[in-house]
């Protein structure tokens, strides 16, 4: 591999981490509005483990980029921006799920490793992913 193409790999790969923690947040953030109605930052941090401090740090930078709105004690929303983030999140996500189940991997080991495939996909395995998953379940491969 040329070392042009490998330093872009990795900067793929370091960019990838930079965007997953606004992409879980704003996925989760989405997961709780349509579940509760609302999402607050206690609960944001039980589900993430991480503190209160944490969580409220990463709202205020989510804020600055447009993806949340929030006020002090209050619940936290998400803006266009981001609730089209969460709903890339959540394709992803399902397409990565998707195709692990057909492979024949368990549930809850899909869902665990799901959660770290679905940040670092490209549209184009995405896409590959799916047509395979139709594939291995019996049905269209072009989709």
């Amino acid at each position: 591999m040329r070392p042009a193409d490998q330093a872009a790999g990795f900067g793929r790969t370091r960019d990838a981490h930079r965007a997953e923690i606004a992409e879980d947040y704003c996925e989760l953030i989405a997961d709780l509005i349509d579940a509760t109605g609302e999402a607050r930052a206690v609960e944001l941090a039980s589900r993430l483990g991480v503190t209160a401090a944490t969580v409220n740090n990463t709202i205020t930078r989510l804020q600055r980029e447009g993806l949340v709105r929030s006020e002090p004690y209050r619940a936290i929303f998400l803006t266009e921006s981001g609730r089209g983030l969460a709903e890339a999140c959540r394709r992803r996500h399902r397409i990565v799920i998707e195709f692990l189940r057909a492979l024949g991997v368990g549930e809850t080991t899909a869902l665990r490793d799901a959660e770290g495939i679905e940040h670092h996909v490209s549209e184009e395995t995405l896409a590959a992913l799916e047509r395979a998953t139709g594939r291995l379940r019996g049905g269209t491969a072009d989709r």
